[in-house]
């Protein structure tokens, strides 16, 4: 079942297991009336690192502009 979760700044993150104890992530945010994905990746631990994170941010405020 995927979980939908914020990790804060407006960005989310939807998450669902996968076969071989992976996690599928898929960094997102809302704004108005569209979504802008921003980032996704496949992981096999429950912690998304911090180079993920930052990327999807960077992405996020090239987006927004």
């Amino acid at each position: 079942m995927p979980l939908c979760r914020p990790l804060g700044s407006g960005l989310w993150e939807v998450r669902s297991n996968l076969p071989s104890r992976r996690i599928a992530r898929v960094l997102f945010f809302v704004e108005k009336d569209r979504i802008g994905v921003v980032h996704g990746f496949i992981k096999k631990t429950q912690k998304a690192s911090p180079d993920d994170l930052a990327l999807a941010r960077k992405r996020m405020k090239e987006m927004k502009v």
